[in-house]
């Protein structure tokens, strides 16, 4: 039995009828009448009791037009289901962000996502390192990443797709807490509030406190942005932070700019060769909700070369 001849049949029992069967399945009567001897042949029943004027279902033809009705559904709604996974509509993504994203763009991406593609599932893991995501990208835990580069495996492409400057948050009494950018050297004195040593931004701020000319003083070493906060409203030190965290407003804290100091980057990152249709509109809806970023990112993409 086809799913064909499983049509043809249902259109026969609800109209009653070969002639009205056939103009609602645009064909002849002829073959139609073909295809239902056909299908009573193969399944060595009689299905329909014909007269001159009409056709009735026997107890068989019942049974076959009730579970058919299901079957022909059931593909219908699989054929759609497939095109939609094939085309990356629907489905689970998972996606590991750094902390600070978590103030910036990953809201915009996860409200973008729920509009466009309403059949996407983002599974979110958020305060992630740099190191921790390529590791997740590698061992296939996970399927996107939003980092900050440079990203050291070389499995890994990424593509940059904002900057944001670096601001100082510090406690809101602080000296420093004045209303102009704060020069770099001017933070010699502070005790710094940092992330573990393998953070991409642990590098970049001890990088910019040596060209200053000065050695950072790590008095404190956490993993999230939240808690890095909470600990610069308690005065127990500064943190380096990209510009985004300013939407954390918390009451003993003020962001400061920092002055001449190069912004840092965020980059959208996957496996090399695990670009599949729903990595692939991921990326797009990445691309759309960072096209108005207050910095736009460089316009190529950043592959690693083969």
């Amino acid at each position: 039995m086809e799913i064909r001849q499983l049509n043809y049949f249902i259109a026969v029992a609800e109209e009653r009828h070969f002639g009205r069967a056939a103009k609602r399945l645009h064909m002849a009567q002829p073959p139609l009448s073909q295809q239902i001897r056909q299908l009573e042949d193969q399944l060595g029943v009689q299905l329909l009791n014909r007269t001159t004027r009409r056709v009735d279902l026997t107890a068989a033809g019942q049974l076959l037009l009730d579970r058919g009705r299901q079957i022909v559904n059931d593909v219908e709604t699989l054929r759609a289901d497939v095109y939609q996974v094939g085309k990356g509509a629907t489905g689970v993504l998972r996606v590991g962000f750094s902390g600070s994203a978590t103030y910036g763009v990953m809201p915009r991406i996860a409200r973008l996502t729920k509009q466009v593609l309403p059949g996407l599932s983002l599974a979110l893991n958020g305060e992630m390192l740099t190191p921790s995501m390529e590791a997740g990208l590698r061992n296939g835990t996970l399927d996107a990443a939003l980092l900050r580069p440079p990203v050291a495996s070389e499995e890994i492409d990424y593509r940059v797709v904002t900057q944001e400057p670096l601001v100082v948050a510090l406690p809101s009494f602080s000296a420093l807490a004045v209303d102009r950018p704060v020069a770099m050297h001017e933070l010699q004195d502070q005790d710094f509030i940092a992330y573990a040593p393998e953070s991409v931004l642990n590098r970049i701020t001890s990088d910019l406190c040596r060209q200053a000319g000065f050695q950072p003083r790590i008095t404190q070493v956490v993993g999230e942005t939240s808690t890095m906060l909470a600990f610069v409203a308690a005065g127990g030190g500064i943190a380096v932070m990209p510009s985004s965290v300013r939407a954390f407003q918390l009451e003993g804290v003020a962001y400061r700019e920092i002055d001449n100091v190069p912004p840092v980057e965020l980059a959208v990152a996957w496996l090399r060769g695990h670009r599949s249709a729903l990595l692939q509109n991921f990326l797009d809806i990445v691309a759309t909700a960072t096209a108005d970023a207050t910095t736009p990112a460089p316009a190529d993409e950043r592959l690693l070369p083969s």
